[in-house]
């Protein structure tokens, strides 16, 4: 099968955590998950590749995914029919941005077990981060098939929708992601996002609020709150949502350019320039040169402001 993965950017602007809910839905599958039948008060016993895919596992939860990569690898070796092996590996290979890699171990889990939808989800999500729509969204659908309520499948399948620019599809795939991961704040902040971005401020702010509540230090949602309180000209609580924003992530200029805007709508020009000094020198830090340039007109604007007649 040939799983074809190509680099591309983020349509938002950040990082999408894609197959990985902050609701827990990255799962290492232990070797008893391919065993349908164990006898009563005996333990399992081991064969030598769930010895290596054990060892593996112990490795990613110790941090050496490395370590771990080659213990899979050799659970593989042992055993190719070992279907965790492989889905483990593939998760260790995208924790080291092993796109084509990981897509392709995914890929030996499903057929190593058929059944196994987390290896179509993930499958899904590294085909989808590597902007190969297409498949993407065939691997997702028969995760869904497989399992109608896994809920990282029907996110990762609304990123696809969103990076297609099919919203109200999107939306109800997010919708359903939030019924099985209620737990996870990711499927409201991307609704939120599609509501801010057809200017449905309530809407979105709800989004936004419902991510917030379910990750208190989800620094995006915050920026993204900020937003639509600018945007309705409730500038006070705009600012608090920046401050909080900037608070939970301290380089995030883009928080703080918004903030300066906030302040000179506020008539407090001294504190407005100021986040826009700060925001400026984040942005040459992070080789934004453009919003860099963007931020200094916005210094030169303002500055006359802080100055006694």
């Amino acid at each position: 099968m040939n799983l074809f993965i190509k680099q591309s950017a983020d349509v938002t602007g950040r990082m999408w955590a894609i197959g990985l809910l902050l609701g827990g839905a990255m799962l290492l599958i232990p070797p008893q998950a391919v065993a349908s039948v164990q006898l009563a008060q005996a333990p399992p016993r081991r064969s030598p590749a769930e010895v290596q895919l054990e060892r593996g596992l112990l490795e990613v939860q110790q941090g050496n995914v490395e370590v771990a990569i080659a213990a899979f690898r050799q659970a593989i070796e042992l055993d190719p029919s070992l279907a965790p092996a492989h889905y483990n590996l593939g998760l260790a290979l995208r924790q080291t941005g092993q796109l084509q890699e990981a897509a392709t171990a995914f890929w030996q889990a499903a057929q190593a077990n058929p059944q196994l939808a987390l290896a179509y989800a993930n499958l899904g999500a590294a085909l989808l981060e590597g902007n190969n729509l297409e498949q993407a969204t065939d691997y997702l659908q028969r995760a869904i098939e497989i399992d109608p309520e896994l809920g990282i499948a029907y996110y990762n399948l609304g990123l696809v929708q969103l990076q297609q620019q099919a919203y109200e599809a999107a939306l109800a795939t997010f919708e359903q992601a939030k019924r099985y991961s209620p737990t996870a704040p990711e499927p409201s902040y991307y609704q939120g996002l599609i509501y801010l971005a057809q200017n449905q401020l309530a809407a979105a702010e709800s989004a936004f609020q419902a991510a917030i509540a379910r990750h208190a230090s989800y620094a995006e949602a915050y920026y993204n709150l900020g937003i639509v309180r600018f945007r309705q000209e409730n500038y006070s609580t705009a600012l608090e949502a920046f401050q909080r924003a900037v608070d939970i992530s301290p380089n995030y200029a883009n928080a703080y350019y918004s903030a300066g805007l906030t302040l000179v709508q506020l008539t407090e020009p001294e504190r407005a320039l100021t986040a826009f000094e700060y925001a400026r020198n984040l942005y040459i830090a992070q080789g934004q040169s453009d919003w860099a340039a963007t931020t200094q007109a916005q210094i030169n604007r303002v500055k006359p402001l802080t100055e006694n007649p």
